[in-house]
C-alpha cells in the first residue's frame, strides 16, 4: 500500500494484548507548555478513546518537532514523537509529549473521515496523536521506527477498551495532509501491531496473582476505612 490518504485499519475484538510496557520518558521541560497545546477531553479519557493517528514530522529532529508546542500562534501537539536515526535516543525510547488524558492538537477540528468513528468531527478528543521524525521527502523510516510505533499502538490497544481505528492523517485531511507519507511501510507497520512480537511483561508484573483468582472476604476493609456499598 503506497497511498497514504488510504491509510487505515481497525483492531479486531480479538487478541487485545494484556499488558504492554513502552519506555516513554517526558521530553524535557514539556511541561510547561501543556496549557497552551492541549485541552480537557470532551468525553472519557479511557472509554471514549476510538482512534490513533500516525503523522510524521516533515522534519529532521526531534527538537524541531516539539518546538512547535511553544508557538504563540497556532501551536500544535502530540502524545508521543519516535526519534529518527541520527538522534541517540534512536532506538531506546519514544518521548511523551502530552498526558494521554488531554486532547492534543494534531489533526484540526474540521478534519473527518466517514471511515473513522462513524465521521465524527473534533478528532482530537478522542484520538491519540503519535508523530514519527521524518523528512518525507526521499527519506526513509528505520526498521526501528516502525517497530516502536507499532509498540506504541500496542500498548494503546491494551490499554483503551474501545480503541479501534489505526488511520493516518493523510485520510483525515487528504487536502491539506500527506504524512506519514508513502515511505512509511504500512503494511509492515499493520502487522506489527495485530501480530505482535515480543510483548514482554515485567517480571515483578508477571508475579502477581490475577484478579480473578483472589477470593473475596466476607469482611473487607479498604485502605483507612471500612469499604462502603453503593
Amino acid at each position: 500500500m503506497d497511498d497514504p490518504k488510504q491509510y487505515q485499519f481497525d483492531l479486531p475484538q480479538r487478541n487485545r494484548p494484556q499488558d504492554v510496557v513502552i519506555s516513554d520518558p517526558w521530553y524535557p521541560g514539556v511541561q510547561a507548555y501543556w496549557d497552551r497545546c492541549s485541552t480537557k477531553r470532551s468525553v472519557d479519557p479511557i472509554y471514549g478513546i476510538r482512534a490513533v493517528v500516525i503523522h510524521a514530522t516533515a522534519g529532521a529532529s526531534s527538537a524541531g518537532a516539539v518546538s512547535v508546542m511553544k508557538r504563540r500562534e497556532d501551536p500544535a501537539s502530540f502524545h508521543w514523537l519516535v526519534p529518527d536515526e541520527d538522534e541517540a535516543q534512536h532506538g531506546h525510547l519514544v518521548w511523551a509529549c502530552v498526558p494521554e488524558a488531554l486532547a492534543a492538537w494534531h489533526v484540526r477540528n474540521l478534519a473527518k473521515n466517514e471511515d473513522v468513528n462513524g465521521g465524527a468531527g473534533r478528532v482530537n478528543h478522542w484520538s491519540l496523536g503519535i508523530e514519527i521524525v521524518n523528512a518525507q521527502k526521499e527519506d526513509a523510516f528505520s526498521a526501528w521506527q516502525i517497530e516502536a510505533t507499532a509498540r506504541v499502538v500496542r500498548y494503546c490497544w491494551a490499554k483503551y477498551p474501545n480503541l479501534r481505528h489505526i488511520v493516518s492523517h493523510a485520510k483525515l485531511d487528504p487536502k491539506r495532509r500527506s504524512d506519514p507519507g508513502k515511505h512509511f511501510d504500512w503494511d509492515r507497520f499493520k502487522s506489527l501491531v495485530l501480530e505482535g512480537g515480543d510483548d514482554e511483561v515485567p517480571t515483578l508484573v508477571a508475579q502477581v496473582a490475577p484478579l480473578s483468582r483472589l477470593r473475596s472476604p466476607a469482611a473487607v476493609r479498604c485502605c483507612d476505612g471500612p469499604l462502603v456499598a453503593h
